[in-house]
């Protein structure tokens, strides 16, 4: 009995990563597809709009609020995924996924984003000296 319910957890696990890489390389075509110039206007201007809305830390109903806060992110986002995939030819969108895929394939340097992640904190750390008048 516990190994069923493990297996179940496990493959319902396996499903939810997958349905994310999928969402996260459809979100990547629709940012190639709105920058793309074959893309029908409203197609890219929808596209456009939701990746960057999916894409940017700023949300529009914040995470906090009990309830609704994360309200846009299983609703308003996949339903404007889907409506910006409806608006674009299925042969371009599919060449867009394919871009997006090859793009999420490249190496991603850990050390680079290291050296990233601390070059944000000094600067973080300086803004707040000189603002807290530590920095003279």
């Amino acid at each position: 009995m516990v190994r069923s319910c493990r297996w179940r957890w496990r493959s319902l696990l396996n499903r939810i990563k997958s349905w994310a890489r999928l969402l996260k390389r459809d979100i990547l075509a629709l940012w190639i597809a709105a920058r793309d110039p074959r893309t029908p206007l409203l197609a890219k201007i929808i596209a456009g709009t939701v990746a960057a809305y999916a894409l940017s830390p700023i949300d529009l109903i914040p995470d906090f609020i009990p309830l609704f806060g994360y309200l846009d992110d299983l609703l308003i986002v996949p339903l404007g995924i889907a409506l910006a995939i409806r608006l674009i030819p299925a042969a371009l969108m599919s060449e867009f996924r394919y871009n997006a895929a090859r793009i999420t394939e490249r190496p991603v340097s850990k050390w680079a984003a290291l050296v990233i992640g601390l070059l944000w904190l000094l600067a973080v750390t300086v803004a707040g000296l000189w603002l807290t008048g530590g920095l003279r």
